[in-house]
């Protein structure tokens, strides 16, 4: 079964498994998904990542991290574009995410990154997710 919104499904993957406590998910490998994972080790929702192959399909391997108290440190993952709504910012009208606790993550021109990095290179673009 092919999905609609890859994107979504890894987020929503990454969410029950933190959820669940668990301490790695296989996704399917993209390069946007690949762009996703590493913001999201570089912002320190996750411990690492890593590529492999598995039955000759591409998959990434994404270890949770969890604090003192084995709380997930991702509290929420929320899908901002979907394949039947997608969702452009500008530069200046970027959202914050909970206070500028959270963190943004935009497809722009120059590649995927955060929505910090967005505004300081005044690029807008496609509101892919916010995480908190």
């Amino acid at each position: 079964m092919s999905a609609s919104d890859p994107v979504a499904d890894m987020l929503t993957k990454v969410r029950n498994a933190a959820v669940a406590r668990h301490e790695k998910v296989d996704v399917p490998a993209s390069k946007l998904k690949l762009e996703i994972v590493k913001i999201l080790k570089t912002e320190g929702y996750i411990k690492n990542f890593k590529k492999v192959q598995e039955d000759g399909h591409n998959v990434l391997r994404i270890f949770l991290k969890y604090d003192d108290e084995n709380n997930s440190v991702i509290h929420g993952v929320k899908k901002v574009s979907t394949p039947g709504r997608r969702v452009y910012s500008g530069y200046k009208e970027l959202p914050r995410v909970y206070n500028g606790y959270g963190t943004l993550i935009v497809s722009t021109s120059s590649g995927v990154t955060t929505g910090k990095k967005a505004a300081e290179k005044m690029v807008g673009g496609e509101l892919i997710c916010t995480i908190w």
